[in-house]
């Protein structure tokens, strides 16, 4: 057929005979049959066993579709055929038919298999006839299709599913699928007892364009006769969607000097309707350009590319085109469904005009000496895009500025030339200078305009200087003079010169000095010249080989200055004396047989190298051991016998420069007995070590102290002897510390022996000679022994004490110390009678500050302190130092708060 299917519908779809020619066609799509084809075979086929093959090519060369009727057998490619399982021929024959199809050409056609045995008897159910007659086998899926959008009448009749099973039975029809029991809910039905199909409502292909129904065909008792058959139904397209474009407005841009076929742009258009068909097949075109003439654009039909066909686009005549589009589906033919659109192109800007002078000559005027000033500005005209680069325009200067006086740039807002002056014109030198100022834009011309105009284009400017009257003149800048190093003080020398421009001499002109860095010279006011003031020193300049820089003004009757550098050149005298670099030499003998040393000279090497090493020593003894020699201009080597001494030699040696100038220098070397020179040196720094006077006074007043704690025991120790007593207060009688600020176990020893312990620099316990204090949950525990006894509690101020064997040491008896029963008859009643007190007020009742925390005693009790077990040792009641025996004069001294 010379058309497509669909498009045939299509077309003959709204025409009176279309059912008629649809019927023509749907037979003329039935396949065609071939040649039957028999094999002999077992009554029992295995299963994946080939029965046979059929030659598929001579009945349908170009088959791309095979399917054969019967689910039991399959076909492959080649013509093999497989039953599916194991298969029990109950006939003689047994047949099922291949369809071949070939979706390009639309051709099928089908080949008959039959299979032969004996003839066998058939089980019977439900049979209608007593005789079975053969017919065509109908059981197969049958193509089938319906239009979209029909227009009935419904229900409409699409097709007959017949079943050759109802030869022997009574068959009943059933469908399921979408369309049926799934959504679209109800499209389709058949007849229980016929097998018509019918479609109950029109369809849209866009929504649906296949449906796959499942065929059953059953007998009344629920036996199925045959396997479900897939039945789908194709929705033939019809041509309901209008083509769209993808956008309702394209905006594209394309520069003004684009060439023949410059591709603009691409438009794209979308069609519902089934692709691959007449209804999808897209045609683009122009229908409208605006501006009308002339006609720049084209658009490719199939493909919607827009290009240029003209190059004869000029921006400065229309900046932006507007093209309406149409797009139209049918291949384009005239009853085809059609969309516009709007295309807006807009036309980029190319450098295709020059920027041009409103003038060829400008005239200006500067008066001399002045510069940084703006003289004249050079307008130009371009008619490319404002502030693109298109139109900026680029200034130079051709000729005339050779001396770099002008410099000409562009002014970003008015695109002119601003032609300044940088450098001061001389009126005596130069009234008028004539400059060729050329412009172009920052952006190159494009190929086509470059080849016809000029490149760029020119202009003259003619500056007039005016003539002023002028100052003094500092020319040249710097000017230099020659001094001899060490000159007498008030030498004069030629000083720095400037003139007068208009009488070209110095007559008139004072000077004056505005920066001397070391004061050298003076300067005279009328003539210039200096005069030294001061001895000049080459070697004290750095660099030294550097001019001496003098700042010097000249000034002239109008006031009018200029400034000018004088540079010194200051000539080097032979006046230092080469000098010897090293001090002090380490020799390692033997290892090292001699010794390398240098000089130099600050003068200036005319006054220098090369140097003459000698010996200085008039002792024979260093003569005979050392010699020295020449190794190069400004070095010698000091060389010694083999034979000699380790010991530290001083050596004179005498250098003299060239011009005779000397100086003699003692050498320290220190012939050692090493391998390298660094074990001597620290050799030396550790024998060189010594005491200093603060560490020797420091080592005596370490003496003078241990022999004072060593006199305070033995005190202690004396008075212990005499006899056994407690004094009545033993507050009043014990020490007190002296300003011991850091925590630890400080004692200090009563007249009557106890050792006193201070804790925390606050409480005193009386427990005799104490170990280290123990500190165990915020109380102080305090050891005391006598031989071997420990008190075990003494509670003194509120806090517990108890005596261990010393900490973990062997503890020595003293004669001043007392046994426990001793101590504790005597502490325990006077204690407990000043706790009483002390918890008494002035009127003999109970005070409330009796249980207080160690550090803070309260406010106001009578009790008042409590002595040694107070936290803060009180200033009064020190009066008993005074009666103390002379033995004790000493150590009271000694721990009396100062």
């Amino acid at each position: 057929m010379a058309m497509a299917v669909p498009e045939l519908r299509s077309l003959l779809y709204r025409a009176p005979f279309t059912k008629f020619l649809l019927t023509l066609w749907v037979f003329s799509f039935v396949g065609e049959a071939c040649k039957d084809v028999t094999f002999y075979v077992p009554s029992t086929l295995e299963a994946d066993k080939i029965i046979g093959r059929v030659s598929l090519k001579e009945c349908l060369s170009s088959a791309d579709g095979i399917m054969p009727s019967d689910p039991d057998f399959r076909v492959l490619d080649d013509g093999s055929v497989y039953p599916t399982r194991a298969v029990v021929l109950s006939d003689e024959k047994r047949s099922f038919t291949v369809q071949l199809s070939d979706s390009k050409m639309r051709k099928q056609k089908e080949i008959t298999v039959i299979l032969e045995r004996q003839k066998e008897v058939l089980t019977k159910r439900h049979t209608n006839e007593t005789v079975l007659r053969r017919a065509k086998r109908r059981w197969a899926p049958i193509p089938c299709s319906m239009q979209e959008n029909s227009l009935g009448p419904f229900p409409l009749f699409l097709q007959q599913v017949q079943s050759d099973s109802a030869q022997k039975y009574n068959i009943f029809y059933s469908i399921s699928g979408r369309g049926v029991d799934q959504e679209p809910l109800n499209l389709f039905f058949i007849e229980r007892d016929t097998g018509n199909l019918y479609c109950t409502r029109p369809v849209d292909r866009e929504e649906y364009d296949v449906f796959d129904l499942i065929a059953y065909a059953s007998t009344a008792d629920g036996y199925s006769a045959d396997l479900p058959l897939p039945l789908p139904i194709k929705v033939e397209d019809e041509n309901d969607n209008y083509p769209l474009f993808t956008e309702a407005i394209y905006n594209f841009e394309v520069p003004e000097s684009s060439r023949l076929g410059t591709v603009v742009g691409t438009v794209c258009a979308t069609d519902k309707d089934e692709p691959d068909t007449m209804h999808t097949r897209l045609k683009y075109s122009i229908l409208e350009q605006s501006p009308p003439s002339p006609g720049l654009f084209s658009v490719h039909p199939d493909t919607g590319v827009i290009t240029t066909v003209s190059h004869y686009m000029d921006r400065e005549v229309v900046d932006k085109y507007k093209l309406i589009l149409k797009v139209q589906d049918m291949n384009g033919q005239f009853f085809g469904l059609i969309s516009t659109s709007t295309c807006i192109i807009t036309v980029q800007d190319s450098n295709d005009n020059a920027p041009t002078f409103r003038q060829n000559a400008y005239e200006t005027s500067v008066e001399e000496n002045t510069y940084n000033v703006e003289i004249l500005r050079i307008p130009v005209d371009d008619k490319d895009m404002v502030n693109s680069a298109n139109w900026k325009a680029n200034f130079t200067i051709l000729k005339g500025n050779e001396n770099g006086w002008f410099k000409i740039t562009t002014d970003p807002a008015t695109n002119e030339g601003v032609l300044c002056v940088v450098k001061p014109l001389d009126y005596e030198e130069n009234r008028q200078v004539t400059l060729e100022i050329g412009v172009n834009n920052e952006a190159p011309f494009i190929r086509d305009v470059a080849s016809r105009i000029p490149t760029m284009n020119r202009a003259m400017v003619t500056v007039q200087v005016r003539d002023q009257n002028e100052g003094p003149e500092c020319k040249p800048r710097e000017q230099i003079v020659r001094i001899k190093e060490n000159s007498a003080i008030g030498s004069k020398i030629n000083g720095y010169k400037a003139y007068d421009p208009e009488t070209k001499n110095s007559n008139g002109l004072r000077y004056k000095k505005l920066q001397d860095p070391k004061d050298w010279v003076s300067i005279e006011e009328v003539s210039g010249s200096l005069t030294i003031s001061k001895i000049l020193d080459r070697e004290i300049m750095a660099p030294r080989n550097d001019l001496y820089n003098i700042t010097v003004m000249a000034i002239d009757q109008e006031g009018r200055s200029c400034t000018g550098t004088l540079a010194v050149n200051i000539e080097d005298m032979n006046d230092n004396a080469p000098e010897i670099i090293q001090d002090d030499i380490v020799i390692c003998k033997p290892r090292m047989g001699y010794t390398d040393i240098s000089a130099v000279d600050p003068d200036e090497p005319i006054h220098g190298p090369p140097f003459q090493f000698a010996l200085a020593s008039s002792s024979p003894e260093v003569n005979r051991i050392w010699t020295l020699n020449q190794v190069n201009d400004t070095a010698a080597r000091l060389s010694y016998q083999k034979t000699v001494d380790v010991q530290i030699y001083s050596i004179p040696v005498t250098v003299t420069d060239r011009a005779g100038q000397s100086a003699t220098k003692i050498l320290r070397v220190n012939l050692c007995d090493c391998t390298h020179p660094s074990q001597c040196l620290l050799r030396s720094r550790r024998a060189g070590i010594t005491l200093g006077k603060w560490a020797i006074l420091a080592i005596l007043l370490g003496i003078a102290l241990l022999f004072s704690v060593l006199l305070t025991l033995v005190c202690g120790v004396v008075t212990a002897q005499k006899g056994k007593h407690f004094p009545e207060d033993l507050a009043q009688q014990n020490l007190i510390i002296s300003n011991t600020e850091a925590p630890g176990d400080d004692r200090v020893c009563s007249a009557n022996g106890f050792t006193t312990h201070t804790a925390n620099n606050s409480s005193q316990g009386f427990c005799g000679t104490m170990g280290s204090g123990m500190r165990n949950g915020g109380q102080e525990t305090i050891e005391m022994m006598k031989g071997h006894q420990t008190l075990d509690s003494c509670r003194v101020a509120g806090h517990h004490h108890t005596l261990d064997s010393c900490r973990g040491g062997h503890t020595e008896t003293d004669n001043c110390r007392y046994t426990y029963s001793e101590w504790h008859s005597f502490t325990q009643p006077r204690l407990g009678e000043k706790l009483h007190a002390y918890n008494q007020n002035e009127d003999h009742i109970p005070s409330q500050d009796y249980v207080l925390t160690y550090s803070y005693e309260g406010r106001g009790s009578p009790a008042g302190s409590v002595g040694c077990c107070s936290e803060k040792q009180e200033e009064e009641g020190l009066d008993f130092l005074n009666n103390l025996e002379p033995k004790f004069l000493t150590l009271a001294e000694t721990c009396t708060k100062r």
